[in-house]
């Protein structure tokens, strides 16, 4: 392809090659779903589009040494296929991401570019251990999730980049989890928290745990004092384990028109306790 000529307002590229060629000739915005790219464009998008729904490695879930969803994967479809119990939590907070049409436009990639302090993915992912693949003309990389995200709608992503698939480890797709959300209603609502948990059991006893909560900070984020208490402790002792001091250690939530940062520093704590127990049922 010649990139001597104007840059076109919109390309839907058939391969990551070039798709990474595009990005680096110009200051792309990347569509996918489009769920969050066109509510905030106002009167229209500024600058070219890149639409990368034609890109089959985005599009797909692939298991094999860990699991490899790609970036414009739907909520749909997360909800809808066959995976380990693990990733129950992922499944919940997929359907209730918004209302049918949202699931079934919106993608994973684009919930994490977008990098809400709200984003129901977010905590799932940060339990199963989660990175993401990023490209560019360059090459490619991964990070883990948790530096991705840098703050509210901040990324590490760099000029030229885009963001290609979400990758769980295999130690990921151990356990059990699940997915507990508060909001003002049950569905299509920005959540005031939200708790993911996964846990492996073995014997009776728990081997590991791994607690995220989001909308109680600038960015989703994982428990560690109340993953360490859980260490070794019996099914029926396990919730009992859970102090407000161990979850909200971890927390920085603010006032909004929401939710007051008591009230969610107070929800987090019960929250916890009802993802766990779902979890560990």
């Amino acid at each position: 392809m010649n990139f001597g000529f104007a840059v076109p307002d919109y390309a839907r590229p058939s391969t990551v090659d070039e798709a990474s060629r595009l990005m680096a000739a110009g200051d792309w915005r990347v569509l996918a779903g489009g769920t969050d790219l066109y509510p905030g464009a106002g009167s229209g998008l500024a600058g070219p589009v890149l639409d990368v729904t034609g890109l089959p490695e985005f599009s797909r879930i692939v298991s094999g040494q860990g699991l490899r969803i790609g970036a414009a994967v739907s909520w749909t479809s997360i909800a809808e296929a066959r995976l380990p119990p693990a990733l129950n939590a992922l499944q919940q907070a997929a359907r209730q991401i918004g209302g049918r049409q949202v699931q079934n436009a919106g993608t994973i990639g684009g919930n994490l570019c977008n990098a809400s302090p709200a984003a129901d993915s977010v905590p799932p992912l940060l339990a199963l251990g989660a990175g993401v693949e990023l490209v560019s003309a360059k090459g490619s990389r991964r990070l883990p999730l948790q530096e991705f995200l840098l703050g509210p709608r901040r990324t590490a992503l760099l000029p030229g980049e885009v963001m290609a698939a979400v990758v769980i480890p295999e130690a990921g797709l151990s356990g059990r989890s699940a997915f507990v959300k508060l909001g003002a209603r049950l569905h299509l609502v920005i959540s005031i928290a939200m708790v993911a948990a996964r846990v492996v059991v073995d014997k009776g006893r728990v081997v590991e745990a791994a607690v995220a909560v989001g909308s109680c900070s600038p960015v989703a984020v994982r428990l560690p004092l109340v993953e360490t208490a859980l260490q070794g402790a019996s099914v029926a002792d396990a919730i009992g384990r859970v102090t407000p001091h161990d979850v909200q250690a971890a927390l920085s939530p603010i006032d909004d028109v929401r939710a007051t940062a008591a009230y969610r520093r107070a929800a987090a704590v019960e929250l916890v306790r009802r993802a766990l127990a779902e979890a560990l049922a």
